[in-house]
């Protein structure tokens, strides 16, 4: 099971540890490693990432990213973003993930997404972001954390 800690980072299954905010690539690549196999991959923006798959989920990680438009108050440093997503998109969300990925007392790719979003509306994460528009297939197929509130979309 991953378990979502807003403003935190990810608790990874099987005991193998927490992506922190903060963390450096090493510590991040290390704990994401005793999973899967991680892949280096590149984002713009960024001063690293790499990705992984887990059951049937896609991990995305990122850190040391600069803002923009160079407001050094937005700029993160070691780990910034971690975007989990469904593999095989629509198509793997008719159903429930293999691994739950937990957010509350939230099975985030467990449930019908109408469903997920009304439990989750109750109590929003600014450090959270759900796709804006939901699979038409049934269940979410993505969620994006970041150490800071983010305007960003993960749909």
């Amino acid at each position: 099971m991953f378990e979502v800690l807003p403003g935190v980072g990810l608790v990874l299954p099987r005991g193998a540890g927490l992506l922190r905010f903060g963390m450096p690539e090493r510590g991040a690549q290390w704990a994401v490693a005793t999973l899967a196999d991680v892949r280096r991959t590149w984002v713009c923006g960024t001063g690293w990432s790499f990705s992984a798959s887990y059951e049937g989920l896609d991990l995305l990680v990122c850190g040391d990213t600069a803002d923009r438009w160079g407001r050094a108050e937005h700029t993160v440093d070691g780990l910034a973003l971690v975007h989990l997503t469904r593999c095989g998109g629509d198509a793997a969300a008719r159903g429930p993930a293999a691994v739950p990925v937990v957010l509350g007392d939230v099975d985030v790719f467990g449930y019908p997404a109408g469903e997920v979003l009304d439990a989750l509306t109750a109590s929003p994460q600014p450090n959270v972001i759900l796709p804006a528009a939901p699979s038409p297939a049934g269940c979410l197929t993505g969620i994006l954390l970041s150490p800071t509130e983010t305007r960003l979309s993960a749909g």
